[in-house]
């Protein structure tokens, strides 16, 4: 072999150290699983089953129609900038200059990618609850910081508490990041225990970045935006987006809330990268914000009639399950079968035709449980529910 064949051969096979140290998603991973096989109920994919409400969509083919299909603003539309602080100032009384403490971002996942590479310099750590979103820690990881996992436990409702994460605070800890509503477990915390969250961050000087794209479902449970506590604008990454609420996942388009200062780090970030988001899926986002919210409400209400099916269901057949206040998911344990998440998972898809995602694709604490989706027909839910049923029975020990 020639020299220059020997170098060739290591270009093609060189990869970062840190692409390396991540793993594919768990999810994705599991779900390839799905294209050979017919029959399927998914209780997967965390997607809302309804199309994008009218009104929304009508706006976005509107601009096509007139031709708006230009680059916009790197930091996305004036107007919809000024419409999305309105919104903000009114749901969570949290007061945002739409010029230079809003980004608008290709969904909350961009959002949450800038945000990392804006404020971590290699070594920072990041502390975040587990189980959690399966973007988290990876997202740590490729800015060059170290995310530091926390376990939270069912027993304790899956809720972090402050003095959960003071044990793990170091001279290296940059940030905490918490999602609440919480993908996978549902737990919402409540605004005492975001308090004293609060209260540890001034303590440390820390920044709190808070992922609440799934602000807008919640169940008898209240709310509460981080940002809006007292001193806490001033330190908080504000994460949000359409996805879930208007039945958007599809248009990619989310936003981040922040110091001025980290914003206009952000920026410079996704200007040489994403540049800007779709004119179209802005347009359609301004009409979400504008426009009847009459349709949120209806999803939100049939959601929580879901969940108390599934909730029932799950329990009926024989898997505790803690009660979700928020998102669209349940997290049922699995361990009364003695199987692994993934195992359980494979079984049941392979047995039953149900497909569920392994709880230990959302981190350690994720083992011995799994994710069940209920943003999809009842019918849907009550058949696999029966599925379910008969394979717990033949694998319960």
């Amino acid at each position: 072999m020639t020299t220059q064949s020997k170098t060739q051969k290591h270009r093609i096979q060189h990869i970062s150290l840190r692409a390396n140290a991540i793993q594919p998603s768990g999810i994705r991973k599991f779900f390839d699983l799905l294209s050979s096989i017919d029959g399927v109920i998914s209780l997967g994919v965390g997607e809302p089953d309804y199309a994008t409400p009218w009104h929304i969509r009508e706006s976005a083919i509107e601009s096509i129609e007139k031709g708006q299909t230009m680059y916009t603003s790197n930091s996305g539309m004036p107007e919809l900038r000024k419409e999305l602080a309105r919104f903000l100032k009114n749901e969570y009384k949290v007061d945002y200059d739409p010029t230079s403490e809003l980004l608008i971002t290709v969904g909350c996942s961009e959002a949450l990618d800038l945000t990392m590479r804006a404020i971590i310099d290699p070594g920072d750590e990041v502390i975040i609850p587990n189980p959690c979103f399966v973007a988290y820690g990876s997202c740590v990881t490729l800015a060059g910081g170290k995310p530091v996992h926390i376990p939270t436990y069912e027993v304790n409702n899956f809720e972090i508490s402050a003095q959960d994460i003071e044990k793990y605070i170091t001279n290296k800890t940059r940030a905490i990041l918490i999602g609440y509503p919480s993908n996978p477990t549902g737990a919402v915390l409540r605004r005492q225990k975001l308090a004293e969250i609060a209260a540890l961050a001034i303590k440390y000087d820390l920044t709190v970045i808070s992922d609440e794209i799934y602000s807008k479902l919640v169940y008898g449970a209240e709310f509460t935006c981080f940002a809006s506590l007292p001193g806490m604008k001033e330190r908080t990454v504000f994460l949000g987006g359409f996805s879930k609420a208007y039945a958007m996942t599809g248009w990619r388009i989310g936003y981040a809330a922040a110091p001025k200062e980290i914003i206009a780090a952000m920026h410079k970030i996704h200007q040489y990268t994403m540049m800007c988001v779709s004119t179209m899926s802005q347009m359609a986002a301004l009409e979400a914000l504008k426009g009847d919210q009459d349709s949120v409400t209806e999803m939100v209400e049939d959601y929580n009639r879901r969940r108390q099916v599934m909730v029932k269901g799950l329990r009926d057949i024989g898997l505790t399950c803690y009660e979700p206040k928020g998102a669209f998911y349940c997290f049922p344990s699995i361990k009364c079968t003695g199987m692994t998440s993934e195992d359980f998972a494979e079984k049941l898809l392979s047995e039953e035709k149900v497909a569920v995602v392994p709880g230990s694709a959302f981190g350690k604490c994720g083992e011995g449980y799994i994710r069940c989706c209920y943003a999809t027909s009842l019918a849907d839910i009550e058949e696999a529910l029966k599925r379910m049923g008969r394979f717990v029975k033949k694998n319960k020990k």
